[in-house]
């Protein structure tokens, strides 16, 4: 019996499960995310999750990275993810942070992601190449 924060979503055209995992750095690798600012961008997150209606299921922020492990609906792309929280963590915390301000931009533009599921890679390739499946 699958619990019930692991259901799939149904919408209107689709049926399925969107889970990633995330991980970005700020500018250059500082290890700026620490004290009130690493609390406020814990805050932010969860803010942009609950806005979205994102699960943020795992979180965490270190000085130097950030790790979330989020479920969104399908109709986002990873990269409109990524952006939304990237791109509100650097508005509110360059603005209420000025010492930030002195890096050139608060994240690099890159970021590391990977999709994850209820079932392994393979159990997927041996559903798809069961000959019960070809006529």
């Amino acid at each position: 019996m699958r619990k019930e924060s692991e259901k799939y979503q149904h919408n209107k055209h689709s049926v399925g499960m969107s889970r990633v995992h995330l991980a970005f750095i700020p500018c250059r690798r500082r290890a700026v995310l620490k004290g009130d600012i690493a609390v406020r961008c814990r805050e932010i997150f969860y803010e942009v999750a609950l806005e979205k209606k994102w699960d943020l299921r795992a979180l965490a922020v270190e000085p130097d990275h950030v790790h979330l492990f989020v479920g969104h609906q399908p109709d986002y792309s990873v990269s409109q993810v990524v952006k939304a929280f990237k791109g509100r963590s650097s508005r509110y915390l360059r603005r209420e942070f000025p010492e930030l301000l002195k890096m050139p931009s608060m994240w690099t533009h890159s970021y590391f992601y990977s999709t994850a599921g209820n079932v392994s890679s393979e159990t997927i390739q041996k559903y798809i190449n069961d000959p019960h499946h070809h006529n």
